[in-house]
């Protein structure tokens, strides 16, 4: 199977590295600058799960992409998507399967309608991991995990495929047959972390050690739930079970990378991750007023940074 991987940054670089450790065809679309980083120092994974330098990944430029492959990993930033899919598209042939690994749901639309229904698969990742001063990508936790799935529930056989390839990648890997449920939840739990701890400029543990801030996060984890229920994806199971366990363990350091993204000056999903939650809660009649408090702090943020 080949895999082109869209960028060489944190999570793209992080699971198609793994993948190319394990000696799977893999290319990273990546721009000119992350071409010569990869030529110089290569591929370089710092991580509890094993540390990996990859020498001379194979990769390639927008310019140069003239052939299709068999599986397309996107790992992008919502507000980077549109790049993205100009600098990916030639390589997308009939048979062609797009991961997306994106935050929330409205990418789906967005791909959809670029490459229609039957290319894009639902997916999703659990992965604390960012870039380095020296470009390295470093894995701050020991938490990986990427899923994947028909959005119709179905297990075919090009996800069956796609489970083969990245058996044996050092990262767990599992083909879902509720993968929009699966993402419903990740986006409640994304959307929590980041609403409260934006909000509040201090992590998860700061947050309920304040007056008041339990009541604040499980408020917005509430509001969350309800935009989920009225999408018919209420959310349950162990992975919500232990979201609410994240979202209110004491003396918790834990904070979203919207917020390590704040802390930086860098751009923020705000639209992607909170806005559009508003937009559904607000088109159902559920009313979302802390996750709005949130969002105005995001966009004020955006609005400073210029």
């Amino acid at each position: 199977m080949r895999i082109l991987v869209v960028g060489a940054g944190a999570i793209g670089g992080y699971f198609g590295g793994r993948m190319l450790q394990a000696g799977r065809d893999v290319t990273f679309l990546v721009r000119p600058k992350r071409a010569a980083e990869l030529a110089t120092a290569g591929l370089v994974i710092k991580s509890p799960n094993g540390d990996v330098t990859l020498t001379a990944p194979p990769n390639v430029q927008a310019h140069k992409l003239d052939k299709t492959f068999d599986l397309v990993l996107l790992s992008c930033k919502a507000f980077d998507l549109e790049d993205a899919i100009k600098s990916f598209a030639p390589a997308v042939g009939p048979k062609t399967a797009i991961l997306p690994l994106l935050n929330g749901m409205h990418h789906l639309d967005v791909l959809d309608q670029r490459f229609g229904a039957n290319a894009v698969l639902g997916g999703l990742c659990a992965i604390a991991v960012t870039l380095n001063e020296r470009r390295e990508i470093v894995q701050l936790a020991p938490m990986q995990s990427l899923g994947f799935g028909e959005r119709d529930g179905k297990l075919s056989d090009r996800v069956q495929a796609i489970a083969d390839v990245m058996a044996g990648s050092k990262f767990g890997a599992a083909a879902s047959t509720q993968v929009i449920q699966d993402m419903w939840e990740k986006w409640v739990f994304l959307a929590s972390l980041a609403a409260s701890t934006c909000a509040m400029r201090a992590p998860v543990g700061n947050i309920l050690a304040a007056p008041g801030g339990k009541d604040f996060i499980l408020g917005i984890l509430d509001e969350c739930s309800a935009v989920a229920s009225a999408e018919g994806h209420t959310p349950t199971g162990p992975f919500f079970e232990r979201a609410r366990g994240m979202l209110t363990a004491e003396g918790s350091q834990l904070t979203a990378s919207m917020f390590r993204d704040i802390k930086a000056g860098a751009q923020v999903e705000a639209d992607h991750v909170i806005g559009d939650l508003i937009a559904r809660g607000d088109a159902a009649k559920v009313p979302v007023p802390k996750l709005k408090i949130a969002y105005t702090h995001l966009k004020a943020y955006q609005g400073q940074r210029g």
